[in-house]
């Protein structure tokens, strides 16, 4: 039997959300919303255009609408932007409504897949310390998620795996 509430991943960008959260819908048969490919699909625009033409501002209030908009739906996976969960009104929503898991890779690692990426304006230009004090600010938010995966050295299949174990006990205790 599958639960009503919606399995959400969060974490830092490049750890891995859109691509597991892909991989565990398609194996659960459930729809999948990566809310970054959202909201450029609504702009038709990439992240970087976004931040560049628009504002950071202005990418975070449309963030948060549409992604309260899609946790409104049953039965879904959603992989939220690196920042969404900073937001009060996306934390408290995912929190106490659906089923979190934050997917947690070391800053080394971390900071090796996001450095300099042109598609991440909030890191283009970061140094390590910044991308390192950046990691341990936000990973103080998304240490309240429910699930907390250890990525480091495991494969794809590993954490899928630790996932959907994780997602099936809560099915058999409820």
């Amino acid at each position: 039997m599958k639960s009503s509430k919606n399995i959400v991943f969060l974490g830092m960008m490049g750890s891995g959300k859109s691509s597991i959260g892909f991989l565990i819908s398609k194996k659960l048969k459930l729809d999948f919303f990566d809310v970054d490919k959202c909201i450029e699909d609504k702009l038709g625009m990439k992240i970087s255009n976004i931040f560049k033409i628009k504002g950071e501002k202005f990418f975070r209030e449309l963030e948060e609408k549409l992604t309260l908009d899609i946790l409104k739906k049953k039965q879904i996976i959603v992989a939220l932007g690196g920042g969404a969960f900073i937001n009060k009104n996306i934390r408290n929503e995912v929190i106490n409504n659906h089923i979190s898991f934050w997917l947690k890779l070391n800053s080394d690692l971390l900071i090796k897949r996001i450095k300099n990426s042109t598609k991440r304006p909030l890191v283009l230009n970061a140094s390590n310390i910044e991308l390192t004090n950046m990691i341990k600010n936000r990973s103080k938010y998304y240490a309240k998620a429910l699930f907390k995966i250890n990525c480091n050295n495991k494969s794809k299949t590993e954490i899928i795996n630790k996932i959907i174990d994780k997602y099936e006990n809560i099915q058999t205790n409820n």
